[in-house]
């Protein structure tokens, strides 16, 4: 099983994950999201295998997030634009989404990897 793994090389959460599904030998490929963010269509498929709202992938931690004011605009913005704002600009999504192309995590919690991608 290979997986895929959008992340940022300067992310500590994302240095966390990476170093886990080493560890573990889990063979995974690298995307950086800020270079290479995923397509809105991608984004689409990654929010509807992961069962999450749209709302879940924004780093609402983020320096981008904070500046644009998204936590008050999010609100007014329906799914597709909210899609659209995602998928405009990597730093914006909480990170780093790993899938399979069927189970998709979103952030690294070791539990939740240990579950999804060693079993």
């Amino acid at each position: 099983m290979s997986l895929q793994m959008y992340w940022y090389p300067k992310c500590g959460t994302c240095r966390k994950a990476k170093k886990f599904l080493e560890e573990h030998g889990v063979d995974f490929k690298e995307q950086n999201i800020v270079d290479e963010p995923p397509s809105q269509e991608e984004l689409t498929r990654l929010i509807q295998k992961s069962g999450l709202p749209v709302k879940k992938f924004f780093n609402t931690c983020g320096k981008k997030y904070r500046e644009l004011g998204l936590s008050r605009k999010l609100k007014e913005l329906d799914e597709q634009e909210q899609l659209k704002l995602l998928a405009s600009d990597g730093m914006l999504m909480k990170r780093p989404i790993v899938t399979d192309g069927d189970k998709v995590t979103v952030g690294f919690k070791e539990e939740e990897f240990k579950e999804k991608w060693l079993s």
